[in-house]
């Protein structure tokens, strides 16, 4: 009777190890799709503060379809987006892409192009306040401006630049 139990414990074990699936160490293939690389390779910069380039990442990884406010019935999205220094306003079409955004921030460092281009141009005029302006459109591209408040001594002056440092 053991040999009888012994022997069908033995066959039941022996049939489940052919069952057994063999990995050959490949992983099933997948597709990720980067619906809003526009809008990032488009407002990217090194120089840019790195509370800005999170917010700016937030407002392209948000899916709207997952939040309390979706609703089939609208064609586009406006959500606002805000750290302490600023604020996105970015527009999602239905399929959660990026249209267009309005960004602004304050007393964020300019980047190295535009310090450059002052210290040049303003000698002794020292940046003491600061605006950066963003707006971005899918079709139009992207518009960034930054407005500074130069002062020497008593003097003050505004300036506006683009991003490569250009005074408009």
């Amino acid at each position: 009777m053991k040999k009888l139990i012994l022997g069908l414990l033995v066959l039941g074990l022996t049939t489940q190890m052919h069952a057994q699936v063999i990995d050959d160490g490949k992983l099933p293939e997948i597709t990720v799709h980067a619906v809003n690389y526009k809008y990032l390779n488009s407002v990217d910069s090194d120089d840019l503060d790195p509370a800005v380039k999170k917010l700016e990442l937030e407002v392209a990884n948000f899916d709207y379809r997952n939040s309390e406010m979706y609703n089939d019935d609208y064609g586009t999205y406006n959500i606002s987006f805000y750290i302490p220094n600023g604020q996105i306003v970015a527009a999602y079409d239905n399929d959660g892409r990026i249209v267009k955004t309005i960004e602004r921030y304050s007393d964020v460092a300019p980047p190295k192009t535009v310090k450059k281009t002052v210290a040049k141009k303003y000698p002794g005029w020292s940046i003491t306040d600061d605006i950066y302006k963003v707006s971005y459109h899918q079709d139009k591209g992207v518009k960034q401006t930054y407005k500074l408040l130069l002062k020497n001594g008593k003097e003050k002056i505004r300036i506006v630049t683009d991003a490569n440092g250009n005074i408009l």
